[in-house]
């Protein structure tokens, strides 16, 4: 039995509950639900007018997005908002059409366009500042790098894309990430689709990837976290969140980020003009790649690519190897903030800890018990990021150095080594001991204890 949820229509002049203003909300834990804006367990934030879940099957949760042909569409605050968020859209495609728009005082300067596509020349460079960008491109970053990445692969000529089909599928993820998370927003997936970008060009990948397996990379790198709530899978479980009970406890986040991803898919028709097949394909693929991501998974992956390694075994020209890597590249991308530059890594880390303490906070509010690295009055980030290196990055960047040892692994590994000093010194001032590792990296998992990188 499919239920359907169709969001209200509120009158413009009047002030909008709080509970449908917020697309996410504050929690009221009459249901957990709350924690999206929802007062209805079964309804997500009010995203894209309805909502189809059969019970039935654990992923049968999906967005059924009402086309202006199936239904009589009302003025709405969601409406509204929607239109507004398209101003650049509709400037970008008049841009393509060469058509000349008048100056706005929403539309960025000339200035600010013309450093944004300055950096774009150099969107291969490991040391990209992301965060420049984002205020370059007046906070549209994701929009603005993916659909260039796009086009310097070559895959909108490949493929046969619209380009405003494209444009309007990456204003609308955009949309769909969190811009009050510390971290997990736009700008996170921004600089993991970079990330990407630059593993993509690595000799090992550039010469065996098909424009298939790149086109898979970035739209699983652009949608890894789509619509990520600012909280973690343990704190969804410990609230029965419905998300939980649909994904059984397994996933929770990756899989909603996934489901999302294919229904912004489907809603921008990008890819109408494939079979049916072609399209199912692309979807299970993307879903493999980001449920990839998933950190309890860790143990998992990084034991399998060991075992290739120290077999010898990968063959690229093999779609399911090149899969696998693509994987484990989707998986470095997403934790490669301590292999950045210190002024870059050390925004990041003060971000995610900011993110973690905020889910502390509400955790002790609630009297749900402080998660591990969520509580502000036992954890610093010198701690958590110290332990996070060394149980977790470490031990992966240690083996995709030796799947691809090239400059730019040797430079993520130099980065690595510099910044974890760089904490430690941090910690000696705060605690006078360069040994305090938080132990909460190292209960996830006995077997991801750091590796010497084996260098081929």
């Amino acid at each position: 039995m499919e239920v359907c949820y169709q969001l209200p229509v509120l009158p413009l002049d009047r002030p909008v509950p709080q509970h449908v203003l917020s697309r996410r909300g504050a929690i009221s834990f009459s249901s957990s639900s709350a924690l999206f804006g929802c007062p209805n367990p079964r309804q997500l934030s009010p995203r894209r007018g309805a909502i189809s879940y059969d019970s039935s099957d654990q992923t049968a949760l999906y967005i059924r997005m009402l086309a202006n042909s199936e239904i009589e569409v009302s003025v709405s605050a969601r409406n509204v908002r929607r239109l507004l968020s398209f101003q650049r859209y509709l400037r970008s495609s008049r841009f393509f059409r060469g058509i000349t728009v008048p100056n706005s005082s929403n539309i960025l300067d000339d200035d600010y366009n013309g450093q944004a596509k300055c950096m774009l020349e150099k969107v291969g460079n490991w040391n990209f500042d992301i965060f420049l960008f984002d205020r370059l491109t007046n906070g549209n970053s994701l929009v603005s790098l993916t659909f260039h990445l796009f086009n310097l692969h070559g895959l909108i000529e490949h493929f046969q894309l619209d380009t405003m089909k494209l444009r309007r599928f990456l204003v609308m993820v955009q949309e769909d990430y969190h811009s009050q998370n510390p971290y997990h927003n736009a700008v996170h997936a921004a600089d993991v689709t970079q990330a990407m970008h630059c593993y993509l060009k690595e000799p090992k990948l550039s010469e065996s990837l098909t424009p298939w397996d790149v086109l898979l990379s970035l739209i699983a790198a652009a949608t890894h976290d789509l619509d990520h709530p600012g909280v973690n899978q343990p704190f969804l479980i410990k609230t029965n969140h419905y998300l939980a009970t649909l994904y059984k406890n397994t996933s929770v986040l990756e899989n909603h980020h996934w489901r999302s991803a294919v229904g912004l898919l489907r809603e921008s028709g990008l890819f109408a003009h494939m079979s049916l097949e072609n399209r199912q394909l692309m979807e299970s693929q993307i879903g493999d790649l980001i449920l990839a991501t998933d950190i309890s998974q860790q143990n998992e992956y990084l034991s399998m690519f060991r075992s290739h390694l120290d077999r010898g075994d990968l063959c690229l020209e093999n779609a399911n190897h090149r899969h696998f890597i693509l994987q484990m590249a989707l998986k470095c991308a997403d934790i490669c903030n301590p292999c950045r530059t210190w002024e870059l890594s050390k925004q990041w880390s003060e971000k995610v800890t900011e993110e973690f303490f905020h889910q502390g906070d509400i955790e002790k509010k609630y009297h749900l018990g402080v998660s591990p690295l969520c509580d502000r009055q036992t954890e610093t980030i010198a701690n958590i990021q110290i332990g996070f290196m060394t149980y977790l990055v470490e031990p992966l960047f240690g083996e995709w150095a030796r799947f691809s040892n090239t400059r730019l692994s040797q430079t993520m590994l130099g980065h690595l080594g510099l910044n974890k000093a760089s904490w430690k010194g941090v910690q000696r001032e705060q605690s006078g001991s360069a040994d305090d590792v938080d132990p909460t990296f190292e209960e996830m998992d006995s077997d991801i204890l750091p590796q010497e990188p084996r260098l081929s």
